[in-house]
């Protein structure tokens, strides 16, 4: 061994000495041989020297320990080692100022010297003290730790070291560290240190037995009293104080000792120094310690001192966060030996204690200290502070302290007992036995019932005799060459994950195979041509849902084959997840459509059959596949290609079965790609062979084994890619497919370069490259790449949809995109010119294309045609070339290149007129292929959702996506069906437009669910799921996107046809309706699957609406002579029309009465017939727009085709019945218009007795017809009927009384009760036609209660009834009214929101309580005018009351999370149906002879009023929509309603100067055009396009109104009883009992208002999701402390199950919304943390995300204290606001 030069320094000479030693010598022994060799180092005990390593840095010199080697040191040749004493003076400074110094061992550490200087001192318990290095005032300066900050430090940190200097926390006390030594911590030999006691563990044994460590208590304690860190009273500051002087004076002497003889700096803190008396005092407490002894003194001093309750407590001071605040305050943390407290940093008052054995772990950070209770508190308990390594080293030295004492005790044994014995094991090495490990087949759990009849079976070995008296020998089975599962490796957690996605999928297919073994049952369908024409669309559907999903499965079989092509390590299986996923659902819905296909196809020759089986087949290769891809199964690579293809040939039988898969192109392709990928793997395994003779010739053993697995890994891809393309075949024409496909292309591709290069880096050796190789390993690696690259420009060519369309296709194109590349090009003129050429090469070719065409053609019109188009393309072509002639001549002048631009477009208009057949063709063809991918693409998102539906926990995203899903669900067929059309039919252009108006009505409903699916992906909480529903989403935008342009293209090509296609479509419909006439005349007229009277009913009356709206543009655009806009109101039409038709012809098969059936299809066909005219008339007059005749026309037809819609309606059971009731009350009425009035034949007592009771009965009448409307149309018929009889009986009683008193004021009553009942049954009827109507109930109510104020009105004008009996009635009757709004609880009641309805609660219950004590008191009183006033009071109030009950109750309902909002619309139908009505009522009075002029005057403000807020409504509509055409009709309808109104105010000017006849029939004259104009707008504006869309209340919603309403309801019954007493009683106020009963209806109305109130406060919407959110958000938080916990310990696992950037898209996905992704958040934020490396990053990262939860809590708990109280909201908006911000800033800087 080479030997160790080393210089030896001499320190106490200072001599060196170079000398050698062997590496292995000990430290001890390198001493022993320097002091033999050197004699200068032979003074004083050699113990005490050593040898000593220097370092520039002092505090980096070290000591050799002397049990070490040298060559543990590291040691070089040349090093300098000083050997010198290790004994050096400390100088100790006691507390009470005495300076001890002491030879200590400067090798040793604090802890260790510790022993040593206590011992000198004379203490024994050691532990608990330790030394402070007291730092000079300018080194304090210097850096006072990381509070010390210059400008930048904050104020509030200023304000911290103030209050710290204030407190004598011990923050400031520098402790040194017990685990290094003097001269790490630099402290230098002339440096004094403080002995102080930092640990108050064993103090209280001290007494007068220790004076040593006594008078350091006593030290200690009076020095903390007089700082302050002990508070103290004042008493017991002047107790202290008195000892104190006892312990320096001795006995109290009286004439020594008075008032001026202490410095009371030292005896008092300072808070009492001037305090008067303060002296006295001290020396009175010292003169009660009589004779005491200076240590008695001290030992009553430090005994006194132990009583407060700050002794023993280390004190530091820090900041928490503000309980429900964002906020830091300071605090005191106090650390002592039993426990860890909060304290008031101001009064030290103990705040919260936690028992130091609670605490199970804690953590410092440079910025925080954290403690962890395990189970004794949810939370953590952080704190900002700089000294948290001060308090981390105090709680372990306390901990250290218990275990040493507790190791002490137990040192023998558990009692005490020394002689307890002591027990050893002593292990032996044994041999080691290898286990070889094997994987057993798993099953899965059969589910089936266990009470099973009893069976004997025969054993494993089969069965036994049975003998008596003899045991049978024991039944045994042994099973060998397997292993049982438990001892296999535990799987991942993706592992896992994975698992639990397999099973949930083999449930779903194992399900899909059971309904497989039925077809569905379908009810008898009729032969009309609508039955037909619905089984074809039906089987159209059907076909293409199933090709969409045997897509989906083929190629999420495909995707499993490639994402488990490598190392099980590197599997992405959350993509393996989702690829399952999509096949389980997807064959789950196609089971569905596979059974209905199968009841739809005719099974003549058991196609039926043939076609379940094929699916059967499928769904078990489908099982098989999860089987083999299972972690667990150990099935080899084969099997899973095996089942792969089963699959592949399945799906293709399948296809085969329904007929998607015959044609000669399809199979041809099929083949051919067959035949490429077998090309591939025969390419390939010739590699493979030239690659392992290569392998053969290696020399390097590492070489040849890469070559070796670089072949095996081309010779798997090849298979797999032969696997993959025989699962795809069937289905290559999906995109999804496609892609497979080329992945599993690209893994051949990267294999095979591997391949070449693992051989060329075997050998450099050309010759025997060739040798072995033949031709060389690159020319077949090239072989592979041009088989491989045929392969995929197979698939691409596909992909591209076919061949090019006419001869002219390819030109056509490249002029297209060549004119785009010179508009972009703008600027540059090289480039224009450099695209001019390939432009002008372009255009030549189609010009000699056209030539030749022309040439050939045998009809002269064609050949002229296009010789014709080819002289304009030509001429076209010279004027660009001379354009760009120009523009290369002059390239910077910028009016060159714009006659360039010019002349490419006028070359481009000129293309498309030549070749417009060749382009409308392959725009058609790209239009069919994009629908088909977009519907596909629909279908597989929607499965995607509905399986995506058990994970996603945001009930509100998931309903959104349900709703949506909906919509989409209704125009996929429609899309389907216009593909089928237009590849039926492909010249028709009928066809044609009907594709593209599907596909444009496609895009909307599309991009909803694109929202709504992307908004539910980070809900969901299945992985595998989220990424199923996330794909599809994205697949379905990318389809749409493409799409819109097509479809776009293809509008623009076909040109306007809209009018003519419409008149073909309702030519169609009229056709169909006569064939089903024919049938229901036959009895064989069968409604179709789905179709119920009442859905046809509701049906026929909403799109009857939306004809008359359709109608109504149709009328405006063909006025204005707008081609456009009529032809889109045309096509609007007829959609309306085809559903109106299927609604009438879904009526008339589903009645039983062959009249009505018979009544409707004429009336539909009416309807038809004159719609079929309207849009005919219509396109005439876009002829001539200004024709008055043509007009005049168009409007005859119009109110003829409003007519027949209207008898259409009329024909649905109870309209008639409803009419009927009209015109009953219609011809009534009329008796009310004669002159006279009959002579009255009855007393004035029975007239008015007969009025009230035919009052009674009309209003019950008018209230069983509000229930009636809301039931069957037989009940609406009999209500109506009932109604009617009753109006004529009421009538004849009001015309009875009107003979006696009153006349004209009883027949306007009349009048108007009259037009109240009309309005009435007009409501019942529009409710009962449509009743998803916008607030069409509460139109029904609120004209309800019209005709119970207008009843209260006669009756109060015409009877005479005894005291207070009129008021009763009347509020009686109101109640009556308003009980309906407790009925209908899914409608708003009114526009209160619920804390208004709260206020309106509380107001209206003060006012009922008033007036209930007034009627009762003013019973008693007898005054009757005050009586009545009190019940008309009480009775608004109960109004009140109710509505807001109603308004609270649906408010509750509607926010419920399960529940679905609604959605307002673009017009308010009831604001411009109110407006209607109040126009037409105003105009009827200006033209009505008996108005006086005021009356005219507010009839014109009324009309001003309201034609004013139309004409608003109208502008704002048209700014909203993006509708064009009804963009359109609103701005034309507003100026017609704006120009009617300017009208009839000029003839209201001239009324109103001359009230003449004549100025009021020119009025009369006006008003018609304004009416008209308000009709049609009104009739345009009740288009459902435009209608809200009511919330739909949950079932969990109605229990959470169920309160409200029950109080309601109690409350309205009970003051119903109430005021029927009261009206008893204020006859009779002497009946005892009645006043009993009373009082009992009072209490009852009080109880159910207290009810009511409580009701709704407990129910006020959000409090429920907010405490929801709270708690959530607090339990993340809980996680991030725990995150952060684990980084400040370092032991932050990483999450390997997923990456870093996908972790990073989920937190940036997941913070979009707040309280529901706040855990999916915080998982992506700790796994973020967990990926980074460094760890103060990791810190970093962790407070922010725990910053951004606090402040998301604090805007929640300002949500929830504002709750929606404005009023409320207005304190609280500023901390929400401030949360919200806090949340942009802190998520912008994660």
């Amino acid at each position: 061994m080479v030997a160790l030069s080393l210089k030896i320094c001499v320190c106490q000479c200072n001599l060196v000495k170079t000398m050698q030693f062997e590496p292995s010598t000990a430290v001890y022994d390198a001493c022993r041989i320097i002091r033999e060799r050197v004699p200068e180092a032979q003074t004083g005990q050699a113990s005490d020297y050593g040898l000593f390593l220097s370092d520039e840095d002092l505090r980096k010199g070290i000591w050799l320990e002397s049990g070490r080697t040298l060559d543990y040191y590291m040691l070089r040749n040349g090093d300098i080692i000083e050997y010198k004493k290790k004994q050096r003076p400390l100088k100790i400074k006691m507390l009470d100022g005495a300076v001890k110094t002491i030879m200590v061992d400067d090798s040793k550490t604090v802890g260790e010297l510790l022993v040593t200087i206590c011992s000198r001192i004379g203490i024994t318990n050691y532990e608990e003290y330790s030394l402070i290095q007291e730092v000079m005032e300018e080194k304090k300066e210097d850096g006072t730790g990381t509070l010390k900050k210059d400008r930048t430090l904050l104020r509030d940190e200023r304000k911290m070291e103030k209050l710290k200097a204030k407190l004598h926390t011990d923050d400031d006390l520098n402790w040194l560290d017990h685990s290094r030594t003097f001269r790490e911590q630099g402290v230098e030999e002339t440096e004094t240190l403080l002995l102080r006691r930092k640990f108050f563990y064993s103090d209280q044994n001290v007494d007068s037995r220790d004076p040593v460590q006594l008078n350091l208590l006593y030290v200690q304690a009076r020095d903390d009293i007089l700082n302050g860190s002990h508070p103290v009273s004042f008493d017991k500051a002047c107790e202290f104080a008195g000892i104190q002087a006892q312990i320096q004076f001795g006995p109290h002497i009286e004439h020594k000792h008075k008032p001026g003889f202490l410095d009371l700096k030292e005896f008092l803190p300072k808070e009492y120094i001037k305090q008067r008396g303060n002296e006295k005092k001290i020396f009175q407490d010292h003169k009660n310690c009589g004779e005491m002894t200076e240590i008695e003194a001290k030992v009553k001093y430090v005994k006194l001192a132990r009583s407060l309750r700050t002794y023993g407590v280390s004190f530091f001071l820090v900041k928490e966060k503000m309980k429900s605040k964002n906020k830091l305050v300071p605090r005191l943390l106090g650390i002592t030996k039993e426990s860890v407290m909060r304290v008031e940093e101001k009064t030290k008052d103990v705040v919260q204690e936690w028992p130091l054995t609670t605490v199970k772990r804690w953590a410092a950070s440079p910025k925080s200290f954290t403690l962890d209770f395990g189970e004794y508190q949810e939370s953590y308990y952080s704190v900002q502070t700089t000294e948290g390594e001060q308090i981390s080293q105090l709680i372990a030295g306390y901990i250290d302290i218990i275990l040493k004492k507790k190791q002490s005790k137990d040192r023998f044994g558990l009692e005490g007992d020394e002689e307890s014995t002591m027990l050893e094991e002593s292990v032996s090495p044994k041999k080691s036995t290898i286990l070889q490990q094997q994987f057993n087949r798993v099953g899965r759990v059969e589910h089936g019932s266990v009470a099973l009849p009893g069976v004997i079976r025969s054993g494993s070995i089969g069965a036994e005799s049975l003998s008596m008296g003899t045991m049978p020998s024991a039944q045994q089975q042994v099973i060998m060459g397997q292993m049982h599962r438990g001892h296999m490796p535990p799987l991942s957690s993706a592992q896992q994950a994975l698992m639990g996605t397999i099973n949930t999928s083999m449930q779903a297919v194992q399900q899909a195979q059971a309904d497989l073994g039925e077809v569905d049952n379908l009810p008898p369908l009729g032969q009309d041509m609508a039955s037909k024409v619905w089984i074809q669309n039906k089987v159209d559907e059907s076909k293409h849902e199933i090709h969409s999903q045997v897509d989906a499965i083929t190629a999420g079989t495909a995707s499993v084959v490639n994402l488990t092509a490598g190392d099980p390590t590197d599997t992405d299986y959350t993509a393996v997840g989702c690829a399952i996923t999509t096949i389980s659902s997807n064959l789950t819905e196609m089971s569905k459509g596979v059974k209905l296909l199968a009841a739809l196809i005719e099974d003549d020759t058991g196609g039926s059959n043939d076609l379940m089986g094929a699916a059967r087949n499928l769904a078990g290769a489908v099982s098989d596949l999860l089987k083999a891809v299972e972690p667990a199964s150990g099935e080899p690579r084969q099997t899973v290609l095996s089942a792969a293809g089963s699959i592949g040939q399945a799906s293709g039988d399948l296809l085969l079965q329904i007929g998607e898969n015959e044609s000669d192109e399809r199979f041809q392709v099929r083949e051919v790609l067959m035949i490429l990928a077998k090309a591939v793997a025969n390419a390939a395994a010739m590699m493979v062979l030239k690659a392992k003779n290569v392998a053969q010739v290696a020399d390097d053993t590492v070489l040849q084994n890469r070559v070796i697995a670089a072949a095996t890994q081309c010779a798997l891809s090849t298979s797999q890619l032969v696997a993959c393309a025989k699962v795809v075949s069937p289905t290559i024409s999906s995109p999804v497919c496609q892609e497979q496909l080329i992945e599993a292309g690209k893994l051949v591709d990267r294999s095979v370069e591997g391949c070449v290069q693992a051989c060329l880096s075997a050998t450099v050796d050309g010759e025997m490259l060739k040798q072995v190789s033949g031709v060389g390993v690159s020319s077949a690696a090239s072989v592979v790449g041009q088989a491989l690259g045929d392969l995929l420009e197979h698939v691409c060519h596909y992909a591209s949809h076919g061949e090019p369309i006419g001869r002219y296709d390819q030109a056509t194109d490249t002029i297209m995109t060549v004119t785009e590349s010179i508009f972009s090009s703008m600027g540059d003129a090289g480039e224009m010119v450099r695209q001019a050429r390939v432009l002008a090469q372009a255009t030549s070719d189609l010009v000699n294309a056209m030539r030749s065409d022309a040439e050939v053609e045998v009809d002269v019109d064609n050949s002229k045609k296009l010789l014709a188009a080819a002289k304009l393309l030509a001429d076209a072509t010279a004027r660009m070339v001379e354009a760009a002639k120009g523009a290369a001549a002059y390239p910077e002048n910028e009016d060159q290149q714009q006659r360039l631009r010019e002349a490419a477009e006028g070359l481009r208009v000129a293309t498309n007129a030549a070749a417009q057949n060749a382009i409308k063709k392959k725009l058609i063809n790209r239009l069919e292929n994009a629908a088909k991918q977009a519907a596909a693409a629909a279908t597989q998102t929607i499965a995607a959702s509905q399986n995506a539906a058990t994970s996603n926990k945001n009930t509100a995203a998931h309903q959104q996506l349900v709703q949506s899903c909906k919509a989409m669900a209704d125009h996929i067929p429609r899309l389907v069906q216009g593909v089928r059309g237009s590849q039926a039919q492909p010249e028709d252009l009928t066809t044609q437009l009907a594709l593209i108006t599907t596909s444009q009505n496609f895009l909307q409903p599309g991009s909803k669910m694109v929202t709504s699916a992307k908004s539910s992906v980070p809900t969901v909480m299945d992985q595998a799921a989220a990424m199923q529903l996330g794909q599809c989403a994205k697949n379905l935008a990318t389809s749409l996107a493409e799409l819109r342009t097509v479809a776009q293209k293809a509008h623009e090509a076909c040109g306007p046809m809209e009018i003519h296609s419409a008149l073909t479509a309702v030519q169609t419909l009229k056709t169909e309706l006569q064939d089903a006439k024919m049938a229901a005349i036959d009895m064989q007229l069968k409604p179709l699957p789905g179709e119920s009277m009442e859905q046809c009913a509701r049906d026929l009356g909403s799109t009857s609406k939306s004809v008359g709206s359709s109608m109504a543009q149709l009328l405006t655009c063909a006025a204005q002579g707008n081609e456009h806009y009529t032809g889109l109101a045309a096509r609007e039409t007829a959609q309306a029309l085809k559903t109106l038709a299927q609604a009438a012809r879904g009526v008339a098969a589903s009645t039983t009465n062959p009249q009505v059936a018979a009544s409707m299809l004429d009336s539909a066909c009416d309807v038809m017939e004159g719609s079929a005219m309207l849009i005919h008339e219509a396109k005439q007059a876009l002829v001539s727009p200004g024709d008055a005749e043509s007009q005049q026309r168009l409007a005859q037809v119009a109110k003829s085709v409003s007519h027949s819609l209207n008898n259409c309606v009329n024909c649905l059971p109870g309209q008639k019945d409803v009419d009927m009731a009209l015109r009953s009350i219609g011809e009534a009425s009329k008796k009310l218009l004669g002159e006279t009035l009959p002579p009255s034949t009855r007393s004035f007592q029975e007239a008015q007795s007969e009025l009230n009771q035919t009052a009674a009965d009309l209003n019950q009448s008018a209230g069983d017809v509000v229930h009636a409307s809301r039931g069957s149309s037989t009940q609406l018929a009999d209500a109506s009927g009932k109604f009617s009889e009753d109006f004529d009986e009421f009538l004849d009683a009001g015309i009875e009384m009107a003979g006696k008193d009153e006349q004209i004021q009883v027949i306007g009553n009349l009048k108007n009760i009259s037009m109240a009942s009309s309005k009435l049954l007009l409501a019942a009827k529009s409710l009962s036609v449509d009743p998803g109507a916008a607030n069409a109930k509460n139109l029904l109510a609120a004209a309800a209660r019209a005709v119970t104020e207008s009843i209260n009105q006669l009756i109060t004008l015409a009877t005479q009834q005894a005291p207070g009996q009129k008021e009763c009635d009347n509020a009686l009757r109101e109640l009556e009214a308003v009980k309906g709004m407790l009925a209908n609880p899914n409608e708003p009641v009114s526009n209160l929101s619920y804390f208004h309805c709260i206020e309106s609660v509380m107001e209206n219950s003060k006012v009922l309580g008033e007036s209930m004590a007034g009627i009762s008191q003013n019973c008693k009183t007898g005054d009757v005018p005050a009586f009545g006033g009190c019940v008309g009071l009480a009775s608004k109030a109960l109004c009140g009351l109710t509505e807001a009950a109603g308004q609270a109750s649906y408010l509750v309902g509607v926010s419920d999370p399960n529940s679905q909002a609604g959605h307002q619309g673009l017009v308010d139908a009831i604001q411009f149906a109110r407006a209607n009505q109040a126009i037409q009522m105003a105009c009827q009075n200006l033209v009505d002879p008996d108005s006086s002029p005021s009356q005219v005057l507010s009839s014109a403000t009324i009309v001003a009023k309201h034609t004013s807020a139309l004409c608003n409504a109208c502008r704002l509509a048209s700014s909203k929509t993006a509708n064009p055409t009804a963009k359109r009709h609103f701005v034309q309808s507003a100026k017609e309603v704006a120009n009617s109104t300017a009208n009839l105010v000029k003839t209201i000017k001239a009324l109103d100067g001359d009230f003449s006849q004549e100025n009021r029939n020119t009025c009369l004259v006006a008003t018609a055009p304004l009416i008209e104009a308000v009709e049609n707008l009104t009739a345009f504006a009740s288009n459902p396009e435009f209608a809200s869309s009511p919330a739909q209340i949950s079932n969990e919603g109605s229990a959470a109104q169920e309160p409200i309403l029950q109080s309601a309801r109690s409350m309205l019954d009970s003051s119903t009883h109430l005021l029927k007493t009261a009206r008893s009683l204020v006859i009779n106020p002497k009946d005892p009992p009645t006043w009993s009963v009373l009082a009992g209806h009072s209490r009852t109305v009080s109880d159910s208002i207290k009810g009511l109130i409580t009701a709704i406060r407990d129910k006020a919407p959000g409090q429920r999701e907010c405490d929801y959110s709270i708690d959530n958000i607090n339990r993340c938080i809980r996680n991030i402390e725990q995150a952060s916990l684990a980084a400040v310990s370092q032991n932050l696992a990483s999450r390997d199950d997923i990456s870093l950037e996908v972790m990073i898209v989920n937190e940036t996905l997941h913070v979009t919304q707040l309280a529901g992704y706040f855990e999916p958040l915080i998982r992506a934020s700790v796994g973020v943390a967990s990926k980074l490396q460094d760890h103060q990053q990791q810190m970093t990262f962790l407070d922010q995300t725990k910053t951004l939860a606090e402040s998301a809590l604090q805007m929640i708990y300002a949500a929830k204290e504002g709750g929606g109280n404005p009023k409320v909201w207005n304190n609280m908006g500023d901390r929400a606001k401030i949360s919200c911000h806090n949340i942009f800033l802190i998520y912008v800087s994660i």
